[in-house]
């Protein structure tokens, strides 16, 4: 797995927990990313063990994250908050400090949102 997909799966981390609670179905979602990403065992296990504890915005490393993995990372957070069939209120303000850490332009991170949002609804049956 290469190191950039790895930081931005564990960057996940604080988006699945941004409802204070890190759900099955978002556990599963990370866990079908590393299989995509063709993670090792270790890993997995690396990041498993990461998501254990509570993580926030601040544990977002900037510095392992491109500004291309930076909107990677925006569009598969927003459909990490639509995976147990709704984005909540807290879930939406997570994104907007997102956002502001990650450093995208608004009109740029507004369209991104706007894509991922039209995309994560229409695979809500899937998720």
């Amino acid at each position: 797995m290469h190191e950039e997909d790895l930081a931005i799966i564990k960057a996940l981390v604080p988006v699945a927990w941004a409802d204070g609670v890190f759900a099955e179905k978002e556990e599963a979602t990370i866990e079908a990313l590393l299989v995509a990403f063709d993670a090792s065992e270790e890993e997995r296990s690396q990041v498993h063990e990461y998501a254990k504890e509570k993580r926030t915005l601040d544990d977002i490393e900037l510095q392992d994250l491109s500004a291309d993995d930076r909107r990677i990372l925006l569009q598969h957070a927003v459909l990490l908050t639509f995976v147990d069939g709704e984005q909540g209120e807290d879930e939406r303000q997570f994104l907007d400090s997102m956002i502001e850490k990650l450093k995208i332009p608004s009109d740029e991170a507004q369209s991104l949102v706007t894509f991922a949002t039209e995309r994560a609804k229409k695979l809500l049956g899937q998720l």
